[in-house]
């Protein structure tokens, strides 16, 4: 029985983590694409 609440634990762990990198990444991507919008219209001027 504690074998399969472990792996459920784990399973639990692994889709959380790869939930948060997912929207860290999106964010992140964002964040850098702003970054060079910006550099990109100064560079314009």
């Amino acid at each position: 029985m504690s074998s399969k609440r472990a792996m459920r634990q784990a399973q639990k762990q692994a889709f959380a983590k790869h939930r948060s990198n997912i929207t860290n990444s999106r964010f992140n991507l964002k964040k850098k694409n702003s970054m060079n919008k910006k550099n990109k219209d100064k560079l314009k001027d």
